[in-house]
């Protein structure tokens, strides 16, 4: 974090089809200037993704995931630029979250589709979900390696930060308004037809495959609560005991105030602490709204496995 919150730019490249986002190479404040190129420093692990000043809410997902215990998302901070390599909409003043570039997420090789680690469809992904299918998920099928923890902690991280775009890209967990991507790009008439819906955003890394990374999770902080999106829930059957616990114990907006004080310049470009009450609240009533989802059917809790 504090690599991405002051690290010097050193290097700079476009992201394919994501126009708006920029890959940033970072020295470290005291080390040594030396040979620097963009594959070098983020096979190192000292580049990051500049984001839109829309994306802030990133920041926000990042500290939440911490709070929670889940750890499947990527650092993330806030930050603004000044430096002479950068565009000048990048460097006009404008706080822009930057998130670590995790050097080895694995990609399909599909330009289409590299946006996954592998290729899972809705109906897929709702049989790898039954605990006693009428026969095991092969080892060789898609994301055969990620357990069902995994897409237990996913669906309660989205569901709080209402991220459609993962597990419900369509829109077809609620009815959408016509300026939702899902209704620009036509996704949501795919509804009527589950076998065509896909999962997207669904990546590893090469040194950990059975475990989920979160990326993209700015989410919608001002979704409407009768909109709730609850598909994205759908075939979860338990939840971790530890994230659990915290939406349990009435302490998660204070948890993360004290999580996102750590973040100066998105803790004083929100007003502190009272201006980010409304945000935090949105996030506990959700809490509420999934607590009274897992009671009401009688949900279970699984314990983390030891490190």
């Amino acid at each position: 974090m504090r690599l991405l919150a002051s690290g010097q730019v050193v290097s700079k490249t476009r992201i394919p089809a994501h126009g708006q986002v920029l890959r940033v190479g970072l020295r470290a404040v005291g080390d040594a200037e030396g040979d620097s190129s963009p594959e070098r420093d983020c096979q190192d692990g000292r580049c990051g993704l500049i984001k839109r000043p829309g994306d802030l809410y990133e920041v926000l997902a990042f500290h939440l995931d911490r709070v929670l215990g889940l750890n499947r998302s990527l650092p993330a901070v806030a930050r603004r630029f000044t430096s002479h390599l950068l565009p000048y909409s990048y460097t006009n003043g404008s706080l822009r979250p930057i998130i670590w570039w995790a050097p080895d997420l694995q990609h399909l090789e599909d330009a289409n589709n590299d946006q996954n680690s592998c290729a899972l469809g809705w109906l897929q992904y709702q049989e790898m979900l039954q605990p006693h299918g009428p026969m095991p998920v092969a080892a060789d099928a898609p994301c055969s390696s990620i357990p069902r923890g995994e897409w237990s902690r996913l669906a309660l991280f989205d569901f709080l930060l209402q991220v459609h775009d993962r597990l419900d890209r369509y829109c077809c967990g609620f009815q959408p308004d016509p300026s939702e991507p899902c209704m620009e790009e036509m996704l949501h008439e795919k509804c009527r037809n589950p076998a065509e819906l896909v999962l997207v955003h669904i990546l590893v890394r090469r040194s950990a495959p059975s475990r989920l990374v979160f990326i993209d999770n700015a989410g919608k902080p001002q979704h409407p609560e009768e909109k709730l999106n609850f598909r994205l829930l759908q075939g979860i059957d338990s939840f971790p005991a530890a994230a659990v616990a915290t939406l349990r114990s009435g302490r998660l907006q204070s948890l993360l105030l004290e999580s996102l004080r750590v973040d100066r310049e998105l803790w004083k470009s929100q007003g502190g602490a009272e201006g980010l009450r409304p945000l935090l609240r949105t996030i506990d009533r959700r809490a509420r709204i999934l607590l009274r989802h897992i009671r009401e059917h009688n949900l279970a809790v699984f314990e983390d496995p030891p490190c």
